[in-house]
């Protein structure tokens, strides 16, 4: 069987095989709903050939959908028209690919799965001990304690794992700066910042260069480019600064205190896990656009441990989209071992 998986975010596609072809496409789901079937047929189309599709998903959470259980709908009959004569499966929260019909009948069983897809796969790296994986994406941070090669936690859905602090709303490419900061300071003074969504942290760390300008890259606040100098008139906005009053070096200034501000979220979030583990953890795993962010946390945190990066094992590219390599892993996996698929249900 050749299987292709999906994550299918609110802001973006990820799509992988399992076996290095991984890709992530902007598609604003909460935008253009009606589009969905349509893309995920090109991206079909785009892929290496297959004859399996699994999928994961974040995107019910998206404001076009009325409750999260309208949007698991939603996207698993998408991904049924597009998959035409495809296998179909979706992972749900307890660990196993089932049919769609399971889902349709009870839709929160596949709502936020990605993170245990993820966690289920990058348990294969380390096998002893208590580990930590951090995901740091777009949108979000995955904190996920792993204990014997899978995922260490009762909290299933995203509430709950926002209460654990296993999840933290912010990531390095779309989260607004005035969510992570509401004064900055300006050459001699301190600045309050408007509280509009004039530029997210992508600029922030364009103009760090944590991120690479991208002059085909329009996914930013205003619709432009993603270039620092694009950043840097997005991000003086927040002071309704013109570009003679905000210089490139006034930009770092700003987009330093915003990272650091962010490090500081992510740092609290860990600590906050570890101290509900049994004992430290010895490994963390880190994952996604973000693992630069993960690095600077654990600093913050003077970790000693050892610390594995899936962008370094499996390339950057699929590090970005580590949950859809993962689903495709697990599912093809599964499918060899003649395990079964419907988990019982």
């Amino acid at each position: 069987m050749r299987w292709l998986a999906f994550d299918i975010g609110g802001a973006n596609l990820k799509i992988a095989d399992g076996q290095g072809y991984a890709v992530s496409v902007a598609f604003p789901l909460w935008k253009e709903p009606g589009r969905l079937t349509e893309k995920l047929r090109q991206a079909i189309e785009q892929a290496p050939p297959s004859d399996q599709i699994a999928v994961t998903m974040t995107g019910e959470l998206a404001d076009c959908f009325a409750t999260k259980q309208e949007g698991v709908t939603f996207i698993v009959e998408a991904v049924q028209a597009a998959a035409d004569a495809r296998g179909l499966k979706v992972y749900i929260n307890t660990g196993v690919l089932v049919g769609p019909e399971i889902v349709l009948r009870n839709p929160l069983l596949g709502a936020a799965t990605n993170w245990h897809a993820l966690a289920s796969y990058a348990g294969r790296y380390v096998r002893e001990g208590t580990t930590l994986l951090i995901d740091a994406g777009s949108t979000t941070c995955d904190i996920i304690p792993i204990e014997h090669g899978g995922p260490a936690t009762d909290a299933i859905d995203d509430l709950q794992r926002l209460l654990r602090g296993q999840l933290l709303y912010t990531g390095v490419e779309r989260s607004p700066v005035c969510a992570i900061l509401q004064t900055v300071r300006y050459r001699n003074a301190e600045c309050p910042i408007a509280q509009e969504w004039f530029a997210t942290m992508q600029d922030v760390y364009l103009v760090l260069g944590d991120l690479l300008p991208d002059d085909e890259n329009q996914n930013t606040a205003d619709g432009k480019a993603a270039t620092i100098d694009a950043a840097r008139t997005r991000l003086a906005r927040y002071l309704s600064a013109s570009a003679s009053q905000f210089t490139l070096a006034d930009a770092r200034t700003m987009a330093e205190q915003a990272a650091e501000q962010q490090q500081k979220m992510l740092a609290r979030s860990i600590r906050s896990v570890v101290e509900q583990l049994r004992e430290p953890p010895s490994t963390v795993v880190v994952s996604g656009v973000g693992e630069f962010l993960v690095r600077r946390a654990l600093e913050r945190l003077d970790y000693t441990g050892d610390c594995f990066s899936l962008g370094t094992q499996l390339g950057l590219h699929v590090s970005r989209v580590a949950p859809a390599h993962a689903l495709a892993v697990l599912a093809s996996e599964s499918s060899l071992s003649g395990a079964r698929h419907d988990g019982g249900l």
